[in-house]
Formats: C-alpha cells, structure tokens, sequence
C-alpha cells in the first residue's frame, strides 16, 4: 500500500487572507468613485445641496456677520403698536403719504416698500361716497371732486423721486390687471443671455398703475426659503413671462446709486464656468451664484435697526435714525405673516432679509462660492477617495481610520479658513463623503472576506461544536485544542415535574414537538439574559453565565433568568390548554423546578482528541444539579445556593434549610429566590420575611409552638408567594419533632435522602 501523505496542521491566517481580499474591492472602489462624481454634477434630490447648506450655516452660526454700528439700512416697522394706533393694514394712502413725506423731510435716501399696493384706497372720497346713504348732491359732487388717496401717495413718490415699489410674483396674472407699457427697470446683460439661469414665474402682482406710474423703482420682495424652510439665498433677479425684474435691494441701491440699468455678467467663455457670474450696479459688484442669487451673510435679528411705523407718521422718531438712509417699509406683525428663518434665527421679518442683503453689499461682507470651487472640491474628492483605496488594503482600517478622520478635519480646516478669511464658499461636505463611502465600502469588503473565511469554520465544526465555541474558534482558530480554566460562574438547572405524566399523552411525533415548544421560550429567556445554554438532558435544560463572555453580574442575570422562566410558564400553559381543547385531550400543566448555585468552575473544550465539548466541571455544578432536585420535596419553584445569594443580595429570597444534599459530607444553606429587587421594597414583604426568618429561629431553638405560631403567621402573610408547599414540608418536621425530639446536639441540618 502507498503511504498516505502526513497531514499539514492548519495555519490560516483570517487577518492576513482579509487584508489580501481587499484588493479586489478596488476596482468597486473605483467605480463607486467615478459614480459619486456623476452623481455630484446631477445631485437628484438635492442632498448635496443641503448638506453643503448645513455646514454653511454651521460656520455662521460660530462666526456670524456682526452688524455695522452706522447701520446703512432701517426698517420702518408695521408692528403690533402701529396696528394698535393706526388701524388694520391696509391703512388710507394718505398715511402712507405723511409717513413717505415726513421720511424724506427727515433725509432719507430711498424709502422703498416690502409691500404691494394692488388694489384702490377704499377710503378714497370717490370711493367712500358708494358706502354712504343720505347725502345731499352737492356734498356728492364735492367728494367726487377731490382727489383720490392713490393720487396724493403718487404726488408724494413724484416729489420725493427715490420710492422703490415692491412687487410679488404669483402663480397666475389676474384678470384685468394686465397693461401695456408697464414702466420696469432697464436690465442689461455682457457676455450673453442669462433668461435661462433665471428663476422663471408666469405672473406677477404690481401696484395699482397711478402709483406703479409715480415710483422711481420696482423690486420684487418675494424671499424663497429652501426646502427645510431657511432662507439663505435670494434671487438678485427673477423673469416673469418676458421680462426680468431685479430684488427689492437690488433695485434699492440702483435707485440710491442713481444708475440707470443694472447689468447682469455672465462668464467668458475662457473662465470655464455655467451660469451668472455676476450683478454690476457701479460701484458695486452682487457677487451670486449661478442662478443669479445672492447669498445671505446672516447676522443676528436686531431691533435697533427699526422704527415704528406709527412714530414715522407721529413724526416723534429720532431724524438720526432715517437721515441718509435708505429706509424699507415692512412688517414684524404675525398676522400678517411674513415671518422668516435665517441659518440664525428661528424668527424674523421677512424685512429683515433685504435689509441685511443691503448691509452686506454696501460693508463688502458677501459670502460667495469662488469660480474654482467645482475643480477645487472633485480634486479633493478624487485625492482623498483614492488615498482611501491606496490605504485601506495596505494598513487596515483602523490606521486608515486615523488618515481618514486626519483628511476630513484638514478639508473642513481650510474650508473654515476661507470662509473666515475670504467669506468663500468651499465644500467640505462631498470630498469628505466621498473619501468616507470609500473607506465604509473597502472596510466592508474586508469584513466580508474575513467572515467569508469564518463560515468556513462554522460549516467545519458547527456540527460538533456549541456555537459559542464555534464563534470562538472562527475567530481565533489556534483555541481548537484542549483544555479548560477556572472561573467564577453561575450554574442553572431546569427540570419539568411530572414529565412522565405528560409524555403518556402523545407519541413521539407530538412529544417532540412538546418538549420544543417548551424549550424554544425557556432558551429564548436565559439567552436574552447573557446566558449561555450547556446542552438539554430530555426536559431539562443547563445553562451557566459568565462563560465563554464576561459577566460581571452573572448571578443577578441567572436570578433574572430564572424569574423569567417562571413567568413565561403561564403564558405557554394557556397556549397549550387553548390547544388541548381544540384536538379533545387532556391538558396537563407544566411546571418545573429550577436550581442555582455560583462559585468557582473549571470550563472548557471536554472530551478526547477526537470529539470533545465546550461545558463546565466541578462541584460548584453537582450542588447546582441537587438544588434543582430539592425544589420539589421543598415545595418551592426556585432553590438557590448561599454563594448565588450573596452575590444577588438585592433579590427576594428566603432561607429554606441548612441541608447536606446527596453526595456532599458538609451542609449547605439554601434559599428560595421569590421576586425582584422591586418586591424587598414592599411593606408587607418585609412583614412576611420578619415571620418567616422568626420561624427558622424557632425551629433551630426546638420552639415547637413557636414555630407553629410563626408558621402560621407566614403562610398568612405570603401572599401569592408559590411557598405553601415548604411550610407543609415544616408543619410535618415540627409534628415528627415534637414527637421524637432531635436531642439537644441537633445542629439543625437536614440531610437529604434523594437528589
């Protein structure tokens, strides 16, 4: 015969074989890559967009614009007091002339409206007089007569010659509204037509053409919040049908300017960019996005900077806080809604928006995004992804971790710095997330291979092993050989009484399915504990804690476990019963015994070199297996040992016996384990614990009527403690005593007979 090869022993190395698989999820990396890119320029949904836009806000939030102490801009402010005072909004025309004339007296600027005015003065004579009855016809004629209200508010626009209009965009042109040659700002464009970068709105509401007519402006005030309701952008322009009408503010500094025309400037085609790239008002440049917005350099809501609207048409305003500026007309009121959010505040009037939009162009405070930042941001973004597929495979994840958490504060670093230092939009947001997908996806890719390598093990020993061993042995196999250590544990056995009563009522079929439906719940309890289950004997289940994991509370769990169990029982029962009635046999209830005991275990891998299991030895585990046994002669459902006791002393329990179980020389003390912590704290519990341990005493002091008295005294304050069975077990010890005295040597320990 030929000699049979000698068997190499296993090496395997799962760290060395996961780091090696690696490098075949490079080219997924890759691909992953050139896909985030593609995505970058698409962005469906726009979850780039907002998560560039919650990192701006965070840099605003640390550093945001301080406002200037000479304020270029105040609000004239339709509060809750002028309302009190002047009236519902919206008030006659003539108020709005009076307030407009005593601004304009006071030095004002611009005074430019964060209203619209598109309907007639309803307190116009012309109008009145169609409300009123009983007017002779010469007072009729009179009121025809005068001047309309919108007429007086024209005149005063006209005198004044620096009124910007406000108007809004709508969904659709109301009827009758329409005109032609609509007065309109002159919009010029270099370098091409910038219509298509534009927002783009079907209709818009103006004022009244005798007002429309007078104003030197015309600016629409709508304020866009983004999709999670925060306004950090507003359009420098919008077009509507044909034409292209300029912000509020924008149209404010061109009035205040005394420019003509405001010119929107799109890129040269050598600068290599899409879209606008800016708004000239000389002198001033809007720096804006590519839509043509500009971007709001947030500070924080400041009253300071408002007048009361009331106070301006009083005239007992302070003339400092108006003279030379240029002044908007808006509104703080709730009702009449026009409340905003900034990356700062919850709160503010929508006012506030264009006024600080005023602020940051006029104190060159603008926040914009540089036309390098596409090719600054996908460099980055390809650097630091394919640091990550160069490292990963090579270092591992945890030193690639270090880099990648070292690349993301050094992107997020300079990104900081040039907001601070430049007010230039650079995003940390995709570079950063690039970098991280490829880091998750390539540590993945390892941790797949290496469990790949696992289940190898698994499907090789899982047979013949415990789980918990095979787990073990997948990830260290140098521990498949023999051998065992000592550790502090608990022990638990489960039996079911009665059982050769139960299995007389099915055949090995239903018996199976039985004796499963039973200890799928009870393994279910003591696993979701921390235990770990030895193996099942038939009915009866052993488990112990604190092996082959740490369990610093490994008692505390096995009593929580063993409660558990107890509870669980009665749910199960009335499942069973259900079913017993409905195939016409007889129910019998389970009930089982439970035994714990803790103290030092020899656990390991037990057996021969050809088959061995991972279980414990020791005596701790044979006293654990004889308390179980007592629970039944004891009448108790839960016995445990001293040591378990004391290393769950918070439990309920009560002292049953000092016994010397079956196979031991030295007795023991043992108790019955009742309830949770939560039952010690109750009164009658303590009442019942004082009785029952005055019976212990009694008994051990040969005080038979004592005892029989404390006796009595328990079962009567037990309440619904399963215990009745134990004082029986007593009331026959104390009777036999009684008549057969035990000696005046008696130390009180009872040996047991059966196991």
């Amino acid at each position: 015969m030929a000699r049979r090869a000698k068997r190499k022993p296993l090496n395997i190395s799962l760290a060395a074989m996961g780091r090696w698989s690696l490098k075949g999820g490079r080219p997924v990396a890759l691909l992953l890559l050139i896909l985030m890119l593609v995505w970058r320029g698409a962005d469906p949904g726009g979850f780039l967009e907002i998560g560039r836009a919650k990192v701006f806000d965070f840099y605003q939030q640390i550093h945001p614009r301080e406002r200037p102490v000479d304020r270029p801009v105040t609000v004239v402010d339709i509060d809750e007091p002028s309302l009190a005072a002047l009236g519902q909004w919206p008030w006659s025309r003539v108020v709005i002339a009076e307030m407009v004339a005593n601004l304009f007296n006071a030095g004002a600027a611009v005074v430019a409206f964060d209203v619209v005015f598109a309907e007639p003065d309803r307190l116009s004579p012309s109008k009145l007089v169609e409300s009123l009855d009983g007017l002779d016809a010469a007072t009729l004629k009179r009121l025809r007569a005068m001047k309309s209200n919108d007429a007086v508010l024209a005149d005063i626009f006209q005198q004044a010659g620096r009124v910007v209009l406000g108007q809004t965009v709508v969904a659709e042109s109301v009827a009758g509204r329409e005109r032609e040659n609509m007065p309109a700002t002159s919009i010029a464009a270099l370098n091409g037509d910038p219509s298509a970068y534009l927002e783009q709105h079907s209709a818009l509401l103006r004022n009244i053409p005798i007002i429309d007519e007078a104003a030197a402006g015309r600016g629409i005030f709508n304020v866009t919040p983004e999709p999670d309701g925060v306004v950090r952008r507003i359009p420098a322009a919008v077009k509507v049908a044909d034409t292209i009408y300029p912000a509020l503010s924008v149209e404010m500094l061109r009035v205040a300017t005394g420019q003509p025309s405001i010119m929107l400037r799109m890129p040269k085609a050598s600068e290599g960019i899409v879209g606008i790239k800016d708004i000239v008002i000389r002198p001033s440049v809007l720096k804006t996005d590519g839509k043509g917005r500009i971007f709001l350099y947030a500070a924080r809501y400041d009253r300071q900077a408002y007048v009361s609207a009331k106070d301006i048409r009083d005239g007992t305003f302070d003339p400092a806080m108006v003279a030379g500026k240029l002044v908007i007309v808006g509104t703080s009121a709730a009702g009449l809604l026009d409340i905003r959010t900034t990356a700062l505040d919850r709160q503010i009037p929508g006012v506030d928006v264009h006024a600080q939009i005023i602020e940051t162009v006029l104190g060159d405070m603008q926040l914009s995004i540089p036309l390098d930042a596409d090719f600054v941001e996908k460099m980055a973004s390809i650097a630091a992804a394919l640091l990550m597929i160069v490292l990963v495979p090579m270092i591992g994840a945890r030193w690639t971790m270090m880099v990648f958490l070292g690349l993301v504060g050094a992107m997020a670093g300079w990104s900081w710095w040039q907001f601070v230092d430049a007010r230039s939009l650079y995003d940390p947001v995709f570079p950063a997330s690039a970098a991280g997908l490829l880091f998750v996806q390539l540590t993945y890719w390892g941790y797949a291979s290496e469990e790949a390598q696992r289940r190898q093990v698994r499907t090789a020993f899982g047979r013949y092993l415990s789980p918990a061993l095979v787990e073990k042995l997948a990830k260290d196999p140098s521990h498949l050989k023999l051998g065992g250590e000592m550790r502090d544990m608990t022990l638990l056995f489960c039996d079911v009484r009665g059982f050769t009563t139960i299995s007389e009522l099915f055949d090995a079929q239903g018996l199976t399915r039985f004796i499963n439906r039973f200890l799928t719940p009870m393994t279910n309890v003591i696993l979701d504990r921390y235990g770990t289950i030895d193996k099942y004997m038939g009915d009866c289940i052993m488990a112990f804690w604190n092996a082959p994991l740490d369990d610093d509370d490994h008692a505390r769990h096995a009593c929580e476990a063993a409660l558990a169990m107890m509870e669980t029982l009665g749910p199960l029962n009335d499942t069973l019963e259900a079913e017993a009635k409905q195939e016409n046999r007889r129910h019998v209830p389970i009930k089982v015994g439970i035994g714990l005991n803790s103290g030092p275990v020899c656990v390991g891998n037990m057996g021969s070199d050809q088959r061995f299991d991972y279980s414990v030895l020791g005596d701790t585990v044979n006293l654990a297996s004889r308390l179980e046994g007592q629970s039944k002669p004891y009448g108790v459902l839960i016995v445990i040992g001293d040591e378990t006791r004391k290393r769950a002393p918070d439990y309920a329990a009560v002292e049953l016996d000092l016994i010397k179980v079956k196979g031991k020389t030295e007795a023991v003390r043992i108790w019955s384990l009742l309830g949770r912590p939560d039952m010690v704290a109750q009164d009658w519990f303590g009442r019942y614990e004082a009785a029952h341990n005055a019976m212990l005493a009694a008994y051990r002091n040969q005080n038979w009527a004592e005892a029989r008295a404390r006796l009595a005294q328990a079962m009567e304050l037990r309440g619904e403690l399963s215990v009745e069975g134990f004082y029986e077990l007593m009331e026959e010890r104390i009777g036999e005593f009684e008549a057969h005295s035990p000696g005046a040597d008696w130390d009180g320990v009872f040996t047991a007979t059966s196991k």
